[in-house]
């Protein structure tokens, strides 16, 4: 359940993130943050999103338990 849990705050916490980015989701930023997760290899679209979703959950367990 837990686990359900996280990726609900962290699909909240993608959401946010996206809202501060402004949409512009082929920006600097986010572009900054395919490189540095990925480096020049193109992932597969499975293995991107699975990464997303990883990411998130960690997101919102960061801010979770620092809040």
């Amino acid at each position: 359940m837990s686990r359900v849990l996280d990726t609900l705050g962290g699909l909240s916490e993608l959401a946010r993130l996206a809202a501060l980015s402004g949409f512009r989701l082929r920006g600097k930023y986010w572009r900054w943050r395919l490189h540095a997760a990925f480096g020049n290899g193109t992932p597969t679209r499975r293995e991107r999103w699975r990464a997303v979703l990883e990411y998130a959950r960690w997101v919102h367990r960061m801010r979770r338990d620092h809040a």
